[in-house]
């Protein structure tokens, strides 16, 4: 079976986990224990910073798809090169701190300009969680029209929990779930549900129309390999718990 009728069926099924080790994570080491958490963890595929040497690195470490993300086309060109699977434009979360925004017009014009670098490989977008929510739906369907495979949500970086424990799970989750929820409806490509995600709302994700889910610091914060593999595996059951029961 290729990588993509693997990815295909994952999709198919709801049970995605994309284990996201950081767009702006340039580090090997830290590169290198994410990709074999998510490897030894069951995860789906990797999504990795678009740099050849990186790309090079995470495939001697795993067979699962590699997904580059960048915000800027041309970075693609060499880790695509290097045997990178899929491309994100996006993870813009690590961004936001900084003061940058990417609006509407903008991520469009990247989806554009990706889409005629690369008219083949599977491409997800994220969709900005600083728009409205009826702007993030306007701009899925447009990003869908403009040749985007997969669209991914956001927003744990605008949440703020208030509650501890599993309230504040869902709390620091409600901004990406409810994009979810909205553009899922009315895409038709795989919905992709990240940041602010953990094995508590994994669930929910897929609840909310999601096909899987994108983990990043809940799993790449962690001091010790044991406990990034413990945490993927969490996730893998709960997404697999999850999408039996809205199959069935």
């Amino acid at each position: 079976m290729t990588i993509y009728s693997t990815l295909q069926r994952a999709f198919t099924n709801r049970r995605v986990l994309k284990v996201i080790s950081g767009l702006n994570n340039f580090d090997a080491a830290s590169v290198a224990a994410t990709v074999k958490a998510a490897e030894f963890g069951g995860a789906t595929f990797v999504d990795i910073a678009a740099d050849a040497a990186l790309v090079q690195l995470a495939k001697t470490l795993t067979k699962l798809p590699i997904c580059v993300s960048a915000v800027e086309p041309e970075k693609f060109v060499q880790a695509v090169a290097a045997g990178a699977d899929l491309i994100e434009i996006g993870n813009f979360d690590s961004f936001y701190a900084q003061g940058r925004r990417f609006e509407a017009p903008e991520v469009l014009a990247l989806t554009k300009q990706t889409r005629a670098l690369f008219p083949e490989i599977t491409l997800s977008v994220t969709v900005p969680h600083i728009l409205e929510l009826d702007q993030q739906v306007q701009l899925a369907e447009e990003l869908v029209k403009a040749g985007a495979d997969i669209i991914q949500t956001e927003g744990g970086t605008s949440s703020n929990p208030v509650h501890p424990g599993t309230l504040g799970l869902i709390e620091k989750a409600a901004p990406t779930l409810a994009a979810a929820f909205e553009i899922s409806r009315v895409v038709s490509v795989p919905v992709l549900c990240a940041s602010g995600i953990s094995s508590v709302t994994a669930p929910l994700a897929i609840a909310a129309g999601a096909a899987g889910v994108g983990v990043g610091s809940a799993i790449n914060q962690l001091n010790s390999e044991v406990a990034m593999i413990a945490a993927v595996r969490s996730l893998v059951e709960a997404l697999a718990t999850a999408s039996s029961r809205v199959i069935a």
